[in-house]
């Protein structure tokens, strides 16, 4: 989340994700993915800024995780593996149509 300022000095965290674009008129507009328009203080490129620092934040912590940590991967344990059908049960039928 990043730190905005409305006009009126309230200060807000915004989530950089919900974010389409960035216009400067004369104050500084943010469009967000829903449509709402907010009116901040600070200019386009501190809030550049201030996205690429979150982001970057955001990737390091990533990154952090050890490669040896196994807690996030699937332990396959044959539990994907179909059982062998005999001959008889693979000519079942499964719509009385079939047959």
């Amino acid at each position: 989340m990043i730190l905005v300022t409305r006009l009126d000095r309230q200060v807000m965290l915004l989530n950089p994700d919900q974010i389409v674009t960035i216009e400067e008129t004369p104050d500084t507009v943010i469009t967000l993915i829903n449509g709402h328009h907010l009116l901040v203080r600070e200019r386009a490129q501190v809030l550049l800024n201030r996205i690429v620092a979150y982001r970057t934040t955001v990737l390091r912590r990533a990154g952090s995780i050890h490669a040896d940590r196994n807690y996030l991967k699937r332990k396959r344990l044959g539990q994907f593996a179909r059982p062998k059908l005999d001959e008889r049960e693979q000519q079942l039928t499964f719509h009385h149509q079939d047959s």
